[in-house]
């Protein structure tokens, strides 16, 4: 087996410990410091879940897909006219 094709070690030593963000299941409070670093404008946990209670998509165990819900946002824009 090459070099380029052997399964990765694992993380490193230093990193053992810190869980990966997952895009497609973050829990709200993950998903809204995400959003807002990458969008620029602050979201947060309580824009989330009235987003959640207006009908945004959530996984059983209440974490959010961010393709999902981004998905439910250009919707509910197109549903609204803007």
């Amino acid at each position: 087996m090459t070099p380029e094709h052997a399964p990765s070690p694992g993380p490193a030593p230093e990193r053992q410990g810190i869980s990966r963000l997952t895009p497609a299941a973050l829990p709200i409070a993950d998903a809204a410091r995400v959003l807002t670093r990458l969008g620029g404008k602050a979201v947060t946990d309580v824009m989330l879940r009235a987003d959640i209670d207006a009908g945004a998509p959530v996984n059983s165990d209440g974490t959010l897909n961010l393709v999902h819900y981004a998905a439910w946002l250009v919707k509910e824009m197109s549903a609204s006219g803007d």
